[in-house]
């Protein structure tokens, strides 16, 4: 069986990893601490296995924290510290990271009109540089199963008012999908693999034992 020609990955309409860039927004202790929408260890897991897709697929990425520099928060949490280590992290004062100049100017240094988001919370430092970033032009696939809000409802409802405005949600066993979408790429195969592996637990253990016995 032959597959489709592997599109262009600059004009696709679908995420690749010359077309996409991913945004991580105040993934510090307070704001995971206050997440009340989903298991915070699940919720930890997700963000750091995105980091890590991000990393792999080579996605220019944009971290942003927010008060660290102010000495009222502290840095992101170290989990996600260590797989984002060497990138410039821009820190702020505005709850809409839209509203800081150098984050700003890092999202447009991408290059990318397409944009990945994940922040804590999703009311307010999701929704707010999402709906932004879409009256300038943007793409914004918020992850959903990468952020939280300080309560369900919360959560819900901003991703709503964020769908509503265009924004296209995104999980990230879609987005790794989506990245990889050919097993003849070798060079991320391996890699899907093992991210699939480690951010989906045994569910992914399952799906290698499935693959195996085919």
């Amino acid at each position: 069986m032959t597959s489709e020609q592997i599109r262009d990955q600059e004009t696709d309409e679908l995420l690749t990893p010359r077309n996409a860039a991913l945004v991580v927004i105040d993934f510090q202790p307070v704001q995971v601490s206050s997440i009340a929408s989903m298991d915070r260890q699940l919720l930890v897991n997700n963000v750091v296995g995105l980091a890590k897709i991000g990393r792999a697929y080579g996605l220019p990425i944009v971290h942003s924290t927010v008060n660290v520099e102010t000495g009222l928060n502290k840095p992101p949490i170290p989990q996600l510290r260590q797989v984002l280590d060497g990138l410039p992290t821009y820190d702020r004062t505005s709850i809409n990271a839209w509203e800081d100049r150098e984050f700003v100017e890092a999202v447009k240094a991408t290059g990318r009109r397409k944009l990945i988001m994940a922040a804590l919370w999703t009311e307010a430092c999701l929704t707010f540089p999402t709906l932004d970033a879409l009256r300038e032009g943007y793409e914004v696939y918020p992850v959903v199963d990468a952020v939280g809000g300080t309560s369900l409802t919360a959560h819900e409802a901003a991703l709503r008012r964020v769908e509503q405005a265009g924004a296209r949600p995104i999980t990230w066993t879609q987005l790794l999908c989506e990245l990889q979408r050919d097993w003849s790429r070798q060079e991320t195969r391996d890699q899907f693999m093992k991210l699939f592996i480690e951010t989906g637990g045994t569910a992914g253990l399952q799906f290698t034992n499935d693959l195996d016995q085919r």
